[in-house]
């Protein structure tokens, strides 16, 4: 069993109360490390650190910043199977995720170094004689909450651009996968980081959390999490007219029209809908078809569902290792279960043992299901079936969510006609609805989120636009 310390400041340290919480392996249910169960007092001391820290690593050159970033791609593509490593013990995550996930950090870490010098205002013409420009400065201090279901990406990419940015950190990561996180922050302590600029605290969101979104010295909040919990931060902040970036849930759609290449709609759906166990934001959690197809294929993907092994995520051909926790297993098989007594076909799947669910195909789901309006963060495929794309379109739409979208088509006017429409944030014509990459903005509309991430999409959100003019000779004054 590790024994984790907290990063304040430059130093490892306890929690002022002595108090520990323990971290378990999902697949084993084992204790994995005992981490620093934080609280308000050490969200107070971090939160100085970085408000200490914030001027002078503001004005550092961004050369300099973009150095460090550089050199942490570098250290994460060296380093890359001990993470690879904790976020199977940890995550609960494949060999094939987890190593995508370290991959993609190490892309990240490259584009928030390019993006340092990039972050350019502009020249506005003016109509009195001025020189008038604008430029963009760090907010100050960000507040970095990451979740658990890519715990080194998605706090990577809080933490990567906020600093490249100019600004300090305070990154609150979820308690389920902790270490990670604290392992992430050893990375930075090695590349020389000054004390201060990034500071990772453990503990439960409701103290630890609320203390940090409330103090008054955060410029910023970045949180991605479950809608609900983003509602709130979302609240407190706005209390205090903070900048607010919310990722949240989603219930996203893959819209497959009767044209579509049925054996590459196949492994778009399945892809979409069954990796990481389903325990993405921008999984696919409902398969929209066009009747024609919906028979062939819904066999086809039964069939491939039933071929992906499920079992010990540290194993190079598991595809499906367990869901993160009990409840999370309890919430998924709930809705199946609710999906069957209202009429839905279970074609695969279904059933599961301790924290593995097998792959799960559904047809016949209606509208008024729960796994069609909930978000089901499982591995669960259900296939509503529709009469043309104007029907998809409207099914699509009937939901709160709105975050990642999927179309599978050969018709092009139709697909754009689809993307222009849906209500989403993202839209993948001929693809699952995971995808991201490092520079594009990653965000959803409605209860979805608000704000963008990724690239200088991020950037722009954690600074601070500001308009500057000056004046040529003399200005004519009215009195």
């Amino acid at each position: 069993m590790r024994s984790e310390k907290m990063f304040i400041n430059g130093q490892w340290v306890d929690s002022v109360s002595g108090e520990t919480f323990l971290d378990l392996n999902p697949a084993t249910g084992a204790v994995f490390a005992e981490v620093p169960k934080g609280t308000a007092a050490d969200a107070d001391r971090a939160m100085a650190a970085a408000f200490a820290a914030r001027k002078e690593w503001a004005n550092w050159p961004a050369g300099k910043r973009a150095a460090i970033l550089y050199r942490a791609a570098e250290q994460m593509k060296a380093n890359r199977r001990e993470f690879v490593d904790l976020l199977a013990l940890e995550g609960g995550a494949s060999f094939s995720k987890a190593m995508g996930e370290t991959i993609y950090t190490a892309d990240v870490f490259r584009t928030a170094g390019e993006e340092c010098p990039r972050i350019t205002g502009e020249t506005i013409p003016s109509d009195f004689n001025k020189l008038s420009l604008t430029l963009y400065r760090p907010k100050g201090v960000v507040v970095a909450i990451s979740p658990w279901n890519f715990p080194l990406l998605l706090s990577a990419r809080k933490v990567a651009y906020a600093l490249a940015a100019g600004n300090t950190v305070v990154l609150k990561p979820s308690s389920e996968t902790p270490v990670i996180t604290l392992q992430l922050s050893r990375l930075f302590e090695s590349l020389g980081l000054p004390p201060g600029v990034l500071n990772v605290i453990t503990g439960p969101g409701s103290v630890v959390g609320n203390a940090l979104v409330e103090d008054d010295r955060a410029a910023c909040i970045t949180f991605t999490g479950d809608t609900a919990t983003g509602r709130t931060v979302a609240q407190k902040a706005a209390a205090k007219l903070k900048k607010c970036t919310l990722e949240l849930g989603g219930k996203d759609p893959l819209i497959i029209l009767a044209d579509a290449d049925i054996d590459y709609a196949v492994n778009a759906a399945a892809f979409g809908a069954f990796m990481h166990q389903g325990q993405v934001c921008i999984s696919v959690e409902r398969i929209i078809i066009e009747a024609p197809l919906v028979d062939e294929f819904s066999r086809r993907l039964a069939a491939k569902a039933e071929t992906l092994a499920v079992g010990d995520p540290a194993k190079a051909e598991t595809i499906i290792g367990p869901l993160i926790n009990d409840a999370q297993v309890q919430k998924v098989h709930a809705q199946v279960l609710d999906a069957m007594a209202a009429g839905a076909t279970l074609l695969t799947g279904g059933t599961f043992k301790g924290r593995f669910y097998k792959p799960t195909v559904l047809t016949d789901v209606t509208q008024k299901m729960r796994i069609f309006r909930e978000e089901t963060f499982g591995p669960v495929a259900p296939i509503i079936t529709v009469h043309d794309e104007h029907e998809a379109l409207a099914v699509a739409n009937n939901t709160t969510y709105g975050l990642s979208a999927g179309i599978i088509t050969n018709d092009l006017q139709k697909g754009l006609f689809l993307a222009e429409n849906l209500e989403s944030g993202m839209v993948h014509i001929n693809d699952s609805s995971i995808h991201d990459e490092p520079v594009c903005p990653f965000g959803g509309c409605k209860e979805s989120g608000l704000g963008r991430e990724g690239g200088r999409h991020s950037m722009e959100e954690m600074s601070e636009l500001k308009w500057v003019t000056i004046q040529r000779g003399k200005r004519k004054f009215p009195f």
